[in-house]
């Protein structure tokens, strides 16, 4: 399926009929809201890739949309978070823990047609190159890597910093006392954002990466609403006209 505006109807009544997610659990609720729309672009891109891998797949929405379109899906993260929310895994996803920023991912060469890593490299706590060279390294040639993160200067953290606050999180709980984990003699802080990104960063770190036909965009912030909440979209779909000052940024490489 490679129309956008269908496979968005598909996706809203496959959560209607519960094949998405179990309905009634508030934060998977929420995370649909927020994130169909993005996931949508990603369906698409990735429509004739089947085997996928999702480092840092977290919720596992995407993952379930995916092997509902018929992807072959593995998943990545950190945390187990199939115990969390075992409905989107419950689809023979393959899960393993692995924390990319130092742990070499757990496929041999060349193993995926498609790998995404959604709003995750805001969270490392060291430089995102070598869990990019993994997944350069996992991809088959002519393989697709989708990345999206945080836009450093969305028009949200312009408007903070002209007003005299910072753009991550709370200085004091997330950084002044925040404790770090331990992994192999390392520090690691993954529930802050340590660093947001600029076109340009994407772009420099997917070339040192080894990809090409490299494609950074200014994602536009489209959550899908309901009824009267429609209305809401207005201002959004009002700050979204300078692509520039859009909250997130995407991209698309190819091995």
């Amino acid at each position: 399926m490679s129309d956008k505006r269908d496979l968005l109807r598909r996706a809203v009544q496959l959560r209607n009929d519960g094949r998405l997610f179990r309905r009634g659990d508030a934060e998977l609720e929420d995370v649909f809201k927020g994130s169909i729309d993005r996931f949508c672009d990603i369906a698409v891109a990735l429509h004739d890739k089947h085997r996928v891998l999702d480092v840092g797949a977290g919720h596992g929405l995407l993952l379930s949309l995916l092997h509902e379109l018929g992807h072959e899906c593995h998943a990545l993260d950190v945390l187990h978070q199939p115990s969390a929310h075992p409905d989107t895994y419950g689809k023979n996803i393959m899960f393993q823990p692995c924390n990319v920023e130092v742990d070499s991912i757990p496929y041999p060469d060349e193993s995926f047609d498609a790998v995404v890593c959604c709003q995750v490299l805001e969270h490392f706590s060291h430089s995102p190159l070598p869990a990019m060279k993994e997944i350069h390294r996992v991809l088959r040639p002519g393989g697709i890597v989708e990345v999206d993160v945080p836009n450093a200067v969305s028009f949200r953290n312009r408007s903070r910093m002209l007003r005299g606050k910072h753009i991550t999180y709370d200085y004091e709980e997330h950084y002044l006392y925040a404790t770090p984990i331990l992994y192999k003699g390392m520090s690691f802080f993954p529930l802050r954002h340590n660093r947001e990104f600029t076109q340009g960063d994407l772009s420099t770190l997917l070339k040192a990466s080894g990809f090409n036909s490299i494609d950074v965009r200014f994602l536009k912030s489209r959550r899908y609403r309901e009824g009267f909440g429609v209305l809401k979209s207005l201002g959004t779909a009002c700050k979204d006209l300078v692509p520039s000052l859009r909250k997130s940024l995407i991209a698309f490489a190819v091995k």
